[in-house]
C-alpha cells in the first residue's frame, strides 16, 4: 500500500475515532483516544465485541467503562500481569522442590551418621540386648530416611506435573502475543520477528523466499457503510481464506487493519504468484451474507503485491517491493495480482547506467 493510500487509511480511523469519543462524551486523553482508534480499526475482536455489547444495551459508553475496556484489552501490563503470576507459581514450585532435597539431604546426612555411629558401637559390644537396641534404632532411621526420600519423589513427580502445566500456560500466552484474535492468524508482532529471520538466514545460506501483501478493495466504504461486526466478517472470511490456502512452514499473517502477509519460504516467484491468485480467486468466489439481516451483500475482492528474495535484500527493500506491486495491482482496477516484475524498471542511458 502506497503512504497516500495509508495516510487516507489510518485518518480515517481517526476521525472515526474522534467521532466516537465526542458521542461518547470521553475525554481526549491518549489512552481513550487509543482505545477509540483500536475499535474503529478492528484491530482487536474481543475489545470491539466488549464495546458494541455496551452500546447495543445502552447507546453510549461512560469513561469509567472506557478505562476498564482498556485495562481488560489495551493495557501493556496485561500480558506482562500473567506472565509475572505464571513465573511466580514456576519459582513457588522450584523453592518446595528444592526445600524437598535440602531436607533429604539432612536426613541422607543423620542416617550416615547413624550407620557410622552404630558401626563404631557394634564393634565394641558382644552384648546380645545392646546389639538389639542399636539394630532397632537402625531400622528406626532407615524408615524415616526411606519416609523422607519418598516425599522428595513425591515432591518431584508433583512438580514434573505442574511446571509442565504452567509451561503450557507460558506457550498459551505467547500464543496470544503473537496471534491476531480475529483472524486466528499470526499478528503484525510475529510478522516483523518472522521476516527478520527470514532476510536474515537467507542472506547467510541463500535459502530463497516469497512475501505476499493482501489488501481488501474498498474495505473502509464496506466497513462504513455496513458497520463493524460486518467488517469483522470480511477480515474473518479473507483471514480463512488466507488459512486454508498456506501449508508447512509458510507464515501467513494479519499485517495490518485490511492488510494480510504471507511469507512462504523456498518457493519461487512464479508458485508465489499462482498461490496469490489462488488466494484471490477464494476470496471473490464467496458471496458474503450480514448475519443479523441475511441480506446479500454481494462480493470482496482484494489486491495482492508479490515480491521474491534477492541477495543483499533488507526487511525494508523486499517489503517495499511487495507493497509497490500491491499498489501497481490497485492502481490497475483492483482485484488483481502484481509481482515484482510487473513494475517499470528504472529508465537507463544508453550506456545501460541509470539515468
Amino acid at each position: 500500500m502506497s503512504q497516500r493510500e495509508d495516510f487516507q487509511r489510518t485518518i480515517g480511523y481517526g476521525e472515526a475515532a474522534l467521532g466516537q469519543l465526542r458521542r461518547n462524551e470521553t475525554p481526549a486523553y491518549p489512552r481513550n483516544y487509543e482505545l477509540w482508534y483500536t475499535y474503529c480499526a478492528g484491530f482487536n475482536h474481543a475489545l470491539n465485541k466488549a464495546v458494541n455489547e455496551i452500546l447495543r444495551s445502552r447507546g453510549v459508553i461512560d469513561p469509567d467503562e472506557v478505562q476498564n475496556i482498556y485495562n481488560r484489552f489495551l493495557a501493556p501490563s496485561r500480558l506482562g500481569d500473567r506472565i509475572e503470576e505464571v513465573g511466580g507459581r514456576i519459582s513457588g514450585e522450584i523453592e518446595e522442590v528444592v526445600e524437598s532435597v535440602e531436607r533429604t539431604l539432612n536426613a541422607n546426612a543423620t542416617y550416615c551418621d547413624s550407620l557410622s555411629g552404630a558401626s563404631t558401637q557394634l564393634s565394641d559390644t558382644t552384648d546380645a540386648q545392646r546389639v538389639q537396641s542399636i539394630i532397632q534404632h537402625l531400622i528406626t532411621s532407615t524408615r524415616a530416611t526411606e519416609s523422607v526420600n519418598r516425599q522428595l519423589e513425591s515432591q518431584l513427580s508433583e512438580s514434573r506435573k505442574q511446571i509442565a502445566e504452567l509451561k503450557d500456560s507460558l506457550d498459551a500466552i505467547r500464543f496470544e502475543s503473537l496471534t491476531d484474535e480475529l483472524t486466528t492468524l499470526a499478528n503484525r508482532k510475529h510478522f516483523d520477528q518472522s521476516i527478520e529471520r527470514f532476510v536474515a538466514q537467507s542472506n547467510e545460506i541463500k535459502s530463497p523466499f516469497t512475501l505476499l501483501i493482501t489488501d481488501i478493495d474498498h474495505f473502509k466504504n464496506f466497513n462504513d457503510t455496513y458497520g463493524h461486526q460486518t467488517g469483522d466478517q470480511v477480515l474473518r472470511l479473507v483471514g480463512l481464506a488466507v488459512k486454508q490456502s498456506v501449508k508447512g512452514h509458510d507464515v501467513a499473517c494479519r499485517y495490518g487493519g485490511e492488510e494480510f502477509a504471507i511469507i512462504l519460504p523456498n518457493s519461487t516467484l512464479e508458485s508465489a504468484a499462482a498461490l496469490a491468485e489462488q488466494i484471490r480467486v477464494a476470496v471473490m468466489s464467496k458471496e458474503l451474507v450480514k448475519r443479523s439481516t441475511g441480506e446479500n451483500l454481494g462480493f470482496i475482492t482484494i489486491s495482492i503485491g508479490v515480491s521474491t528474495f534477492k541477495p543483499g535484500d533488507s526487511v525494508t527493500s523486499i517489503v517495499e517491493r511487495a507493497d509497490s506491486a500491491l499498489y501497481l495491482a490497485k492502481r490497475s482496477g483492483r482485484n488483481r495480482v502484481c509481482t515484482e516484475r510487473d513494475l517499470a524498471p528504472p529508465a537507463t542511458s544508453p550506456k545501460g547506467k541509470v539515468a
